[in-house]
């Protein structure tokens, strides 16, 4: 999976990916019972179709043939998606990882499943973009919805809006698609907002929470908490698919938020709970974006797949010291010393009230007045 790969100088290193499946395995989580690691492959044109376009399929083929060439019309040879050979199977052997996934939730093998390798959030039906060439998320929905699931939510904590998996579902009434992310008035890719709410056979459904930059830890969890649960119970869902790119942390060079690992983590436990409350635990997490490769990402996605087994990793947890030693080795750098930050992740329940003054609470209730009422929800009190 670390094909995947634009170049030494591109912020999405494959070596994210390295360095987390290293530290899972450190801590342990590989070797969980209730724990199987399963390989990816190569997902097929059919397969891909379910999203993408055939006439784009074939565009990514060519430029991964020939990466001298380019086609920037399609997000392709660009600076954010650069060509690179064999981009077609890279790209789809991520987008397989996802479908691995829904396979095993479909055939009852599991109940949840990761590919954090996954969360191609950007990509659309006809385009790469944002480091994303196929939409391996919305690959999994569609997968869920043909073999017969009649709802599925998918939640995205990405700091950037999650704009091609929901402009995929944007008139699908089977798919409430929430994002949680920086405003586009101050991030890529610049959408986003919440009268933002799905197309005219799905009013309601596209559902985006668009903060101010700055945001740290209290205002974010409030934020999810005043927005996306409430949602995913009313709307019924059977399955959650969540993106989880860890880039609205506070040393993430590619976004203007300030969130810690430790809020990270209780958002996903937050979803844990969610879908065992309302979708009999099943639940598929994917990865994202997240650019500090050795302080952030690998300490965020362990926690992650610890979660999804059911196994929490406590916060005060020492990193493993072999996984420092490789650091060092390898990276030259110090990594740190435990699996949290000692961040104080206390946040204000919207029961308390809503404060006009506080941007982030602005943004709450412009969401909140435009999708609540078409759920029979009272913006103000539910």
């Amino acid at each position: 999976m670390s094909a995947y790969n634009f170049g030494p100088q591109h912020p999405m290193s494959p070596k994210r990916l390295e360095l987390t499946a290293a530290l899972a395995k450190e801590l342990g989580i590989f070797d969980l019972p209730q724990v199987t690691v399963e390989a990816s492959y190569v997902a097929s044109e059919d397969e891909l179709s379910a999203v993408h376009s055939r006439d784009y399929i074939a565009a990514v083929r060519r430029v991964g043939e020939d990466p001298t060439r380019s086609d920037p019309d399609r997000g392709l040879g660009t600076e954010d998606d650069p060509a690179f050979a064999g981009m077609h199977e890279a790209s789809a052997r991520l987008a397989g990882a996802s479908l691995v996934a829904t396979r095993a939730i479909i055939s009852g093998t599991a109940v949840r499943a990761v590919n954090f390798g996954g969360g191609m959030h950007h990509a659309s039906r006809e385009k790469a973009s944002g480091f994303c060439i196929y939409n391996d998320a919305a690959m999994a929905i569609m997968r869920l919805l043909d073999s017969g699931v009649s709802k599925v939510a998918y939640i995205d904590i990405d700091a950037h809006h999650g704009d091609g998996t929901q402009d995929i579902f944007w008139n699908d009434p089977r798919v409430l698609t929430i994002s949680l992310h920086e405003s586009g008035l101050t991030l890529f890719p610049g959408t986003g907002f919440a009268k933002d709410i799905g197309g005219p056979d799905a009013q309601g459904t596209a559902v985006n929470v668009a903060l101010p930059a700055g945001t740290g830890d209290a205002g974010w969890l409030r934020a999810f908490h005043a927005v996306v649960p409430h949602l995913v119970e009313a709307f019924g869902a059977e399955i959650i698919v969540s993106q989880h790119g860890c880039d609205s942390h506070r040393d993430d060079e590619l976004s203007h938020l300030n969130t810690s690992i430790d809020a990270q983590r209780e958002a996903a436990l937050s979803i844990a709970v969610l879908a065992d409350k309302v979708c009999g635990g099943r639940w598929i997490a994917t990865g994202g974006g997240g650019y500090n490769i050795i302080g952030v990402v690998p300490r965020v996605w362990s926690h992650l797949m610890a979660i999804v087994a059911g196994r929490p990793v406590p916060l005060r947890t020492p990193v493993p010291e072999p996984w420092r030693d490789y650091v060092r080795d390898q990276y030259g750098k110090v990594a740190p010393l435990l699996m949290g930050e000692d961040a104080d992740t206390w946040w204000r329940s919207w029961e308390v009230g809503y404060n006009p003054s506080d941007a982030v609470d602005r943004s709450v209730m412009a969401t909140r007045k435009e999708i609540f009422p078409l759920y029979g929800l009272d913006p103000w009190f539910d």
